[in-house]
C-alpha cells in the first residue's frame, strides 16, 4: 500500500488498505499509520524510509490516534480482533488492552482535555474508559446502527460519532475550570493534569479598566497533578491544596507543590484551620483525620445510615444528599442540624455566621448560631438525629439560580445561571453587571475594589466592587445609622449614585437625596419629597434643551400642593400653555389669559379669549364653529363663513 504526501513524498511498506492516518502532536514531523494488515508503521515527514512497525492486532486495524499529552508517549489502536489496545511506541509495547465491543471497534481517541479513551463499534455503542485506569466508565447506545467517524470540539468538550442513520453530538464534562484563589489573590488551577499559578495582587489597583475587560495574567507551571481533579480546594490557612479526582485525592504543599498525602475519596473537605479535614471514601464511609492522621473514637452521628453525596468545610462540617443537608460539630460528631432541602452546594462566610445553601433555581442564606447550639449541649438536651432547631436561622431566600460564589465578609457575590454578577448583602440581592459569556468567580481582592472572575479557558476579568459600599449597605440594613454615617466618607464618589439608589430603594429618600450627586436622580427625589426649592435650583442649572421636562413635572407639583407662583413660573418656561391657561382662569388672572392669548394659536388663542370675552379677526374659522354650535344669529363676525349662519 502507497501512502502519498502532496506530491513531496510516498510512503511504501503496508500490504493491504491504510485505514487511518495521525499526526504526533508532541512532533509535527511524525506520523503513523494503521492498515488491515495489522501493522501499526511510524514515519517522518520528508523521509520515505519506515521508521519502525508494531505488530498491534490479531486481525486488521482500523485506527490509531496519539495520546495528546506530554507525558506519555503513547498510542491507542482498534483492531478487527475487537479490542482496543494503548501502546508505548517508544518502547514498542502493549500497555492495556481493553475489551467490551461486541463487533469491530471503528475508531478509539484521545480526550485532549478530559482523562478518558472515547471508542464506538459497529455494534452501535459508544464507550468511554478512563485513559488513566483503563476502565471502563461508560456506554452509550442511540439505536443508530452501526458507528463509523468520530471528530472533537476541542473548545467545549463536545463529541459528535456519525452512525449508519445519523449523527449524535455528545457533552462531557463541564465547562467550569478547575480553580482555587485565597483572599490574597493566589490562583492556581489545573490545566488537564498540569497545575499552574499566578497571582492577582500582582496586577495594578490603578489601570483604568472598562468593567468586563479580559485581563493579562502572567502565569507560571507548579507541577502535575497524579489524578485528574475536578476540584482544587485550598486549606484555610492556604498551606495546602487538595486535589479531588477520579474517586481518588491527593493533598499538596501550595508553594513547592509537594505531595503530603494520598487517599481514595470521593469529596474533601477542610476544618475551621489546615490541621482538620474530612474524607468520604464513598457514599456511606466518611474519615475524619487531625495533622494529616485518621483521628480515632466515634465518628459523625449517623453519617453510615446516609447516602452521601458530597462534605463541606466550615466551623461544622457539612453534606448533603439526596432530599437533605446535615451539619456535624467538627469535634463531637454529634448532629447539630439536619435540614429537609435539595441541595447543590454548601457556601460557608469567612466569619462563620452565615451558610448559603444553594439549590437548583435558588439560594437559602442562614445564620448559624452556635451559642444556641451549645446551650442545648450543656443542658444536657438528647441531640436526635434531626439535631438543634435554634442552630439555624433562616435570613432570606432568593430566587437565583447560583453557578459559583464567594463570601466576602457578610457578602455573598454569585454569578447566575443567566451570566448576571450578583451580591446578596443583608436580605437583598443585587446585580454588578450582566456578563456576554458564563464566567465563575475566583474571588475578590479589597485592595482593588475589584471582583475577578474566569472563563472556561481561564481567561481573568474583572468588575468594580466597593467593599466600603458593601459595608456601608450592610449597617445601613441593621439600622446602625451611625455606623454608616462614619463608612460614607470613605465610599469613592463614582459610587455615591449607586449607594443613593439603594438608599431609595429602603425608603430612605431624604438621605438619598444629600448623598445622589446625579442631577436626574436627585430631581427625582426632590419632587418626591415636596421638597420644591431644591427641585427648582436643580432646573435652573440644567441647560435649555434638558429643562423642558423638568419644568413641567415641577409645575405639575407645584400645582398639587397649592404653590401657584411656581407653577405659573414652571409652566411658563416649560412653554406649557394650556396649563397655564388653566391656572389663570382658576385664580381669575384675567391678565394672565391674555398674555396667554397672545402667545397661543388656533384653538388655544379663541378659548383662551373667549373666556376674556374677547373675539379676534384672525379667529374666523373658530369663532364661526362657536356661533353654529350656540346658533348665536345674534352675533355677527363680518369674516364668518356663509355656512355658520
Amino acid at each position: 500500500m502507497k501512502i502519498s504526501t502532496h506530491r513531496s513524498t510516498v510512503y511504501e511498506g503496508h500490504s493491504h488498505y491504510a485505514m487511518n492516518i495521525a499526526f504526533n502532536p508532541k512532533d509535527a514531523n511524525t506520523l503513523a499509520s494503521a492498515c488491515l494488515d495489522r501493522t501499526v508503521k511510524m514515519w517522518s515527514l520528508g523521509s520515505p524510509h519506515l521508521n519502525f512497525t508494531m505488530d498491534a492486532h490479531d486481525k486488521g486495524i482500523d485506527y490509531v490516534d496519539f495520546y495528546p499529552g506530554p507525558d506519555r508517549p503513547y498510542i491507542v489502536t482498534t483492531g478487527d480482533d475487537k479490542t482496543i489496545k494503548v501502546w508505548d511506541y517508544l518502547s514498542e509495547s502493549c500497555v492495556q488492552t481493553m475489551e467490551g465491543h461486541i463487533n469491530n471497534p471503528s475508531f478509539a481517541v484521545f480526550h485532549p482535555n478530559l482523562p478518558i479513551i472515547i471508542s464506538a463499534s459497529e455494534d452501535g455503542t459508544v464507550k468511554f474508559w478512563n485513559s488513566n485506569t483503563y476502565r471502563l466508565a461508560n456506554t452509550l447506545s442511540y439505536a443508530l446502527e452501526r458507528a463509523w467517524c468520530v471528530t472533537l470540539r476541542r473548545d467545549a468538550n463536545e463529541v459528535a460519532v456519525g452512525y449508519d442513520e445519523g449523527i449524535v453530538v455528545i457533552k462531557l464534562g463541564r465547562d467550569e475550570p478547575t480553580y482555587s484563589m485565597d483572599s490574597s489573590g493566589k490562583l492556581i488551577y489545573a490545566r488537564n493534569q498540569l497545575a499552574l499559578s499566578g497571582n492577582i495582587q500582582s496586577l495594578s489597583p490603578d489601570d483604568p479598566l472598562p468593567e468586563g475587560t479580559r485581563i493579562p495574567l502572567s502565569i507560571k507551571e507548579l507541577g502535575t497533578t497524579e489524578i485528574f481533579g475536578n476540584a482544587l480546594i485550598r486549606g484555610p490557612n492556604g498551606r495546602f491544596v487538595t486535589v479531588v479526582g477520579d474517586g481518588q485525592y491527593i493533598v499538596y504543599t501550595a508553594l513547592a507543590w509537594r505531595n503530603k498525602c494520598f487517599g481514595v475519596g470521593l469529596s474533601v473537605a477542610w476544618g475551621g484551620d489546615s490541621n482538620a479535614y474530612a474524607v468520604l471514601e464513598n457514599r456511606v464511609k466518611l474519615h475524619v483525620y487531625k495533622n494529616f492522621k485518621e483521628r480515632g473514637g466515634v465518628g459523625m452521628k449517623g453519617c453510615e445510615s446516609w447516602s452521601i453525596d458530597a462534605i463541606f468545610g466550615g466551623p461544622v462540617l457539612g453534606a448533603r444528599g439526596k432530599g437533605f443537608v446535615v451539619f456535624w460539630d467538627w469535634e463531637t460528631g454529634e448532629v447539630v442540624r439536619r435540614i429537609d432541602v435539595e441541595a447543590k452546594n454548601i457556601y460557608w462566610s469567612g466569619t462563620g455566621s452565615f451558610v448559603v445553601i444553594a439549590s437548583e433555581d435558588s439560594f437559602y442564606v442562614l445564620r448559624f448560631n452556635r451559642d444556641a447550639y451549645n446551650a442545648k449541649v450543656e443542658q444536657g438536651v438528647d441531640i436526635t438525629d434531626e439535631g438543634v432547631e435554634e442552630a439555624f436561622d433562616i435570613v432570606a431566600e432568593i430566587p437565583d439560580s447560583v453557578r459559583t460564589a464567594k463570601w466576602v465578609g457578610d457578602c455573598f457575590i454569585y454569578t447566575t445561571a443567566s451570566n448576571r454578577i450578583n451580591y446578596f448583602v443583608g436580605t437583598e440581592s443585587y446585580t454588578i453587571s450582566p456578563s456576554d459569556i458564563p464566567l465563575y468567580i475566583l474571588g475578590y481582592v479589597p485592595a482593588h475594589n475589584r471582583v475577578y472572575l474566569a472563563d472556561k479557558d481561564m481567561n481573568i476579568y474583572a468588575y468594580s466592587l466597593s467593599l466600603s459600599v458593601v459595608e456601608y449597605q450592610t449597617a445601613v440594613l441593621r439600622g446602625d445609622m451611625d455606623a454608616a454615617a462614619e463608612i460614607l466618607p470613605s465610599i469613592p464618589k463614582e459610587q455615591l449614585n449607586k449607594v443613593a439608589r439603594f438608599l431609595e430603594a429602603r425608603d430612605m429618600k431624604e438621605l438619598a437625596l444629600q448623598i445622589s450627586t446625579d442631577p436626574d436622580h436627585r430631581f427625582d427625589l426632590a419632587l418626591q419629597l415636596d421638597d420644591l426649592d431644591v427641585a427648582t435650583e436643580i432646573t435652573r442649572c440644567m441647560p435649555e434643551a434638558e429643562a423642558e421636562t423638568k419644568w413641567k413635572a415641577l409645575g405639575d407639583r407645584a400645582l398639587a400642593v397649592w404653590r401657584f407662583d411656581l407653577a405659573k413660573e414652571a409652566f411658563d418656561k416649560a412653554g406649557d400653555l394650556s396649563s397655564l391657561m388653566l391656572l389663570s382662569l382658576a385664580v381669575g388672572n384675567r391678565d394672565g389669559l391674555r398674555k396667554v392669548g397672545d402667545r397661543a394659536a388656533n384653538n388655544l388663542a379663541f378659548a383662551t379669549f373667549f373666556q376674556c370675552g374677547l373675539a379676534r379677526e384672525d379667529k374666523s374659522c373658530t369663532g364661526s364653529g362657536t356661533v353654529r354650535t350656540y346658533l348665536c344669529t345674534e352675533v355677527i363676525i363680518p369674516t364668518a363663513h356663509p355656512w355658520a349662519c
